[in-house]
């Protein structure tokens, strides 16, 4: 009688003793190591193993798996809408896994806690950071009526369910990879950015969810949060649930035009930097620019001024005088709403909050302080915040109607992030973001790339 194969879970990868010699080039991932004369998969690759197993009638032992079935029960009914059932249906038809793609405050956690309860396996819910955890951890603990795990932030608190961030995770995962059933990545596009996705990769969770408004990645790494959570299989757009799901909003470009004074330090600024670029045959567009010329400039007298003048035309398009005027006159245009201001940079919230005596969050803010901004700005204390990318993610604000970009980057994702904070319904409510971008300058062309994205296509 021959031994039957044997899967064991260690330090976030499996272990497979007695492994048929046919076998062995099925698998993917599969690798022999000398240390301990077995061969080793990463965890992930756990379903992948037992399903072939099952399919080809091989008998197994299975010490990996630390889990069994978990009997959540939902405290209330719950009613989805019908591109939430869409999605549910979805994601069981594509084996219990992959990315559902929804508008920030499209109700994404909706559908996540609908799956707890079908899926009926331990969760481990990943999340970017302690703000989502504590939010995340008191939604399920008011859907689910039982305590919730906190593993991040000082907490060290495991159960069936359980939240974490993802840089805990990738520290602690190949210690209790094996203890979780179903695994949720929310903001799963930070999956496949450097050492998260170890996060998903020494888990063997066989069910997975992937929650994001916009997948796609700059780095064009988005098909490696396909391989690890499962391929986008429901996507709804910003203009398909506007009116319906999502506040109704408009989007208002306003170009601003730079007083003289700064206007000609902005070209002697801009010229000395792109005459860098020139001498140096370095071209940002390429994905080594950037550290290409940080390398360079930091070589010479020369270098260093070419610096020193990319930062100063950088500051003069996102902080203009004319930009901050125009600030003012939107705050007075929408006395009575709810408005958030957001910059590309924390120089320019706290420039912006100095000057209209405005509450200021940036990542430097103290979890007091930030508490005490975001719940006097829900309860109507403060009708305005100022902003650099802190609330670009994560942080529900259902009050606000109004957001005014001063500045941002090119990305998309930061877009549809920043105008998903003034989207959540409400009844009458009337969003509005608000782009201010300095004429005849670089971030005419970032605001050209931004606005090739659906979000700015047919917005009321």
């Amino acid at each position: 009688m021959s031994t039957p194969l044997k899967i064991n879970f260690d330090k976030g990868t499996l272990i497979l003793q007695n492994v048929p010699k046919a076998l062995e080039s099925q698998l993917q991932d599969l690798c022999w190591d000398e240390r301990t004369l077995t061969f080793r998969a990463p965890a992930y690759r756990y379903r992948h193993i037992v399903s072939h197993l099952r399919a080809h009638d091989i008998s197994y032992q299975d010490t990996a798996r630390q889990f069994t079935t978990e009997p959540f029960t939902l405290q209330k009914e719950m009613l989805p809408y019908s591109y939430q059932t869409e999605a549910i249906d979805a994601w069981h038809a594509n084996g219990k896994r992959g990315v559902v793609s929804l508008p920030t405050g499209a109700g994404k956690t909706f559908i996540a806690i609908l799956l707890i309860a079908d899926t009926q396996r331990p969760t481990l819910v990943h999340v970017p950071t302690i703000d989502l955890m504590h939010q995340w951890s008191a939604v399920l603990k008011e859907h689910f009526g039982q305590e919730v795990g906190l593993y991040g932030g000082g907490h060290h608190d495991l159960r069936d369910l359980t939240v974490t961030t993802y840089q805990s995770a990738i520290m602690h995962a190949p210690h209790y990879g094996n203890r979780f059933g179903f695994a949720i990545f929310d903001e799963c596009h930070h999956l496949p950015g450097g050492q998260y996705q170890y996060a998903a990769i020494s888990s063997i969770a066989p069910f997975r969810l992937g929650l994001t408004a916009t997948p796609e990645r700059v780095d064009g790494k988005e098909s490696r949060l396909y391989a690890l959570v499962g391929e986008c299989c429901y996507e709804a757009k910003v203009q398909e649930l506007s009116g319906k799901m999502l506040s109704k909003y408009r989007v208002v470009t306003i170009a601003v035009e730079m007083e003289d004074t700064e206007r000609i330090q902005y070209n002697e600024a801009r010229r000395t930097y792109l005459n860098f670029l020139k001498q140096a045959k370095i071209n940002m567009g390429t994905p080594r620019g950037w550290h290409l010329f940080l390398w360079k400039t930091s070589q010479t007298e020369e270098g260093r001024a070419a610096f020193k003048a990319y930062l100063t035309q950088k500051q003069l398009s996102f902080a203009s005088t004319a930009k901050q005027e125009w600030v003012w006159k939107l705050i007075q245009r929408h006395r009575g709403d709810r408005i958030l201001i957001f910059t590309q940079d924390n120089d320019t919230a706290y420039q912006l909050g100095e000057r209209f005596f405005l509450p200021v969050l940036t990542h430097q803010t103290k979890l007091e302080e930030r508490n005490d901004f975001l719940n006097g700005f829900r309860d109507g204390t403060y009708s305005i915040l100022v902003t650099s990318k802190v609330l670009n993610e994560g942080i529900d604000v259902p009050e606000a109607n109004v957001a005014i970009i001063v500045s941002g980057s090119g990305s998309v994702r930061e877009h549809v992030q920043r105008l998903g904070r003034i989207l959540r319904k409400r009844e009458g409510k009337q969003a509005v973001l608000y782009e201010l971008v300095s004429k005849q300058t670089g971030e005419h062309f970032v605001n050209k790339r931004r606005r090739q994205h659906n979000a700015y296509q047919d917005s009321e």
